[in-house]
């Protein structure tokens, strides 16, 4: 299986709850802590968002992540567009990294940053995304963060790039969640818009496995499910988590129930092995 979303680069405290002290900051510690999640729930190969801002030196924000990948096989980086940076020098300076190969996609912070995904800042990225066949992950839907502005992170602001960038592919992370029908349609209309299934919920291992929870769990996978009834695209969905902010074998479990079991081996594995080249 692929895990589509994931974070081991972390400065949002939102993300550190699960983890324990020593873990953030440490490479080894990290890997160590995400090795054995992948491993219980049979996740082999899984891509990690790069940090919310670069530098000169990281303009992409990879290389934390990078430093995780040493020890975890499989771990794929994915770099930041940062609409705050778009000047020739970063940007040149962003193409040299794309040219090693080591980025699998691109990511846009859409809610954290102060501009949505249509806002011409970023255009600069997408078209490196164009020009080196990289898939663009733009976050939509809810947020932990407080000081976010959530209409940055509509699903229907990708639904205006994706007519304007019809070579780039686009992948809307959380599914826009709770704007699912409207992401529902971004992809129903697009033939270059994806969604991934990732920070559906927040919670540990006792938040997935308390009856309590059970009817609110079970109205969401109602939703979720009659959304991608509508969007009719089961080749448009990846799996992912984002962990930390969700134990992997327990969430895995939830998506099983979304997911139609004929429907598994594309939306677990194959739809991401083609859309990222892994």
């Amino acid at each position: 299986m692929i895990d589509a979303h994931l974070h081991v680069d972390l400065l949002n405290p939102a993300f550190l709850k699960r983890l324990a002290p020593d873990v953030v900051g440490n490479p080894r510690n990290m890997a160590e802590a995400l090795g054995k999640e992948m491993a219980e729930a049979g996740i082999t190969q899984a891509l990690a968002m790069g940090r919310e801002q670069g530098t000169d030196e990281d303009p992409l924000g990879i290389r934390g992540t990078l430093e995780v990948a040493r020890f975890v096989p499989g771990l794929h980086p994915v770099g930041v567009a940062d609409c705050c940076r778009t000047d020739s020098a970063h940007m040149g300076r962003a193409e040299e990294e794309l040219r090693q190969r080591r980025v699998k996609a691109l990511k846009v912070y859409a809610g954290y940053t102060p501009a949505g995904p249509d806002d011409p800042t970023y255009w600069p990225y997408y078209q490196l995304a164009d020009r080196y066949g990289l898939p663009v992950i733009v976050h939509t839907g809810d947020t932990p963060v407080a000081r976010a502005k959530v209409r940055f992170a509509h699903p229907l602001l990708v639904d205006e790039v994706a007519v304007e960038f019809p070579a780039v592919r686009f992948v809307m992370a959380h599914f826009g969640y709770p704007w699912l029908t409207d992401a529902a349609e971004v992809v129903y209309k697009n033939d270059n818009v994806w969604v991934d299934l990732s920070g559906l919920l927040m919670g540990d291992r006792d938040f997935f496995e308390d009856p309590a929870r059970d009817k609110m769990l079970g109205r969401l996978v109602e939703r979720v499910a009659e959304a991608l009834d509508y969007m009719g695209k089961p080749d448009r969905v990846l799996y992912g988590t984002d962990w930390p902010l969700v134990p992997m074998r327990a969430y895995r479990d939830f998506i099983h129930r979304i997911i139609p079991e004929e429907n598994w081996s594309m939306v677990f594995e194959e739809n991401a092995r083609k859309l990222f080249a892994l």
